[in-house]
């Protein structure tokens, strides 16, 4: 087995099997390089491939925008301290919704936001946060904002994937890439002052 470099986290570097190339060959493919947190994964790429599958599905289900997506995300990190998927999913929020608004919700700051955007924002964070304190009432605001009961099992489900993701990746240690911390816009960069540091080279 061979030590794994510090920023890919603390397990030993996965065998080179035609699974794990195509996984790392899929990154380059997507960013143009491999991800510290893909080092972990390539453990099992199946298990990966199966989770995105899911997440995909809820997606689906719930009828979620790409700003959506992010807001979910964005929310759940910061929630419970993941400057990964901050980082990553903060600069596609950007992207979407402008870095302010990005910046904002990873601050937990929701007052740029719509009523729909805002009820997303809020029930994230409670499900990462403590979902054994929700009540009905909490479910009000997605009702109000055109969320049927079929998307806010999606929703929920969407978030507690990604809190398991983002668990993971916490727990095995991979830094987050320099090139999501060089990428960032400033009020991205500015408001991940949680988690693990950014590797201080690039992936």
């Amino acid at each position: 087995m061979t030590a794994t470099h510090p920023s890919h986290g603390f397990l030993t570097e996965p065998t080179a099997t035609p699974d794990v190339e195509a996984y790392f060959a899929s990154d380059v493919a997507d960013h143009g390089y491999v991800m510290n947190l893909s080092r972990v994964w390539a453990q099992s790429p199946a298990a990966h491939d199966t989770l995105f599958r899911l997440l995909a599905d809820m997606v689906s289900v719930a009828g979620l925008t790409f700003r959506q997506r992010g807001i979910l995300i964005s929310a759940t990190a910061s929630t419970i301290g993941d400057s990964y998927c901050a980082l990553a999913w903060g600069g596609r929020l950007a992207t979407a919704a402008g870095q302010e608004v990005a910046g904002a919700v990873l601050r937990g700051d929701d007052d740029g936001l719509d009523a729909a955007d805002a009820a997303l924002a809020a029930w994230a964070r409670t499900v990462a946060g403590n979902p054994n304190a929700t009540t009905p009432a909490d479910l009000e605001p997605l009702r109000a904002a055109g969320f049927d009961d079929r998307q806010i099992f999606a929703v929920t489900v969407f978030v507690a994937l990604r809190r398991a993701f983002s668990t993971v990746n916490d727990a095995l240690g991979p830094l987050p890439d320099q090139q999501l911390r060089a990428e960032a816009p400033p009020a991205v960069d500015e408001a991940v002052t949680f988690g693990r540091p950014a590797a201080d080279h690039p992936s």
